[in-house]
């Protein structure tokens, strides 16, 4: 199998994000630990969304602007528009399983920094499988 330049950076991407979200989120989940259950799962989902999509909007922006610059802005456009709906269908999937395994584990009285991240790592692998997968069906790249 021919290994997708594209696709590998943006799984390469993902994981960075990842890493530094998840290492983020432990904390503030940790932080909240005081807090109701429901408010702590909310706002460390929140922050971790914002680190997230801050870190991987840049790396995104630094592996791609040269690739196009040199691509016609109709491509450019079908392209993005793929790559956003995928990420919508991820990103759908990563909530649906991301905020109720988190909420879960709180409730089942796991410290909060673990289970923060027992729960971002399941729901980030879910989410980098079914955003590959959906970008390989649509031959978006």
């Amino acid at each position: 199998m021919k290994l997708n330049q594209q696709l590998f950076q943006i799984n390469r991407n993902f994981l960075i994000c990842f890493i530094i979200s998840a290492s983020l989120s432990a904390a503030v989940a940790q932080l909240l630990g005081d807090h109701d259950n429901y408010l702590n799962t909310t706002i460390t989902i929140v922050f971790g969304y914002i680190v997230y999509f801050g870190i991987f909007s840049g790396l995104f922006y630094f592996d791609n602007i040269k690739r196009y610059r040199s691509m016609k802005s109709n491509l450019i456009k079908k392209e993005l528009v793929a790559m956003i709906s995928s990420f919508g269908v991820g990103e759908i999937i990563y909530l649906g399983i991301r905020w109720p395994t988190l909420y879960y584990f709180l409730e089942m009285g796991i410290e909060p920094y673990i289970a923060s991240l027992i729960s971002e790592i399941i729901a980030t692998a879910c989410y980098m499988i079914s955003v590959t997968i959906f970008l390989r069906k649509t031959k978006t790249f």
